[in-house]
């Protein structure tokens, strides 16, 4: 993924999935083998990441939705290591 790319369309791998344990009012992130816990940025954005929307409407979106400003570094950030760890896929 080019770090400066904010036209990517970036979705969960088709091996991981993301779930709520009820039971520990968490986020997960099922992959074969493991279990990652999520924290609220982490699932925010990896909830977001469905295929249909391009990094910058993910960065928008988020922006309002936390009532934050200048979040794309630190979602490239995010998305570049998740990208690594097989998580998602970057197209």
């Amino acid at each position: 993924m080019d770090a400066d790319d904010l036209t990517a369309t970036p979705r969960l791998a088709t091996k991981a999935m993301l779930k709520h344990d009820s039971v520990r009012d968490v986020e997960l992130l099922l992959l074969p083998e493991r279990v990652v816990l999520l924290n609220k940025s982490g699932a925010a954005i990896l909830g977001l990441c469905d295929g249909s929307r391009t990094v910058r409407q993910l960065v928008e979106r988020l922006e309002h939705d936390f009532e934050a400003t200048d979040l794309t570094d630190d979602v490239m950030a995010f998305l570049q290591d998740a990208s690594g760890r097989g998580w998602v896929v970057v197209k």
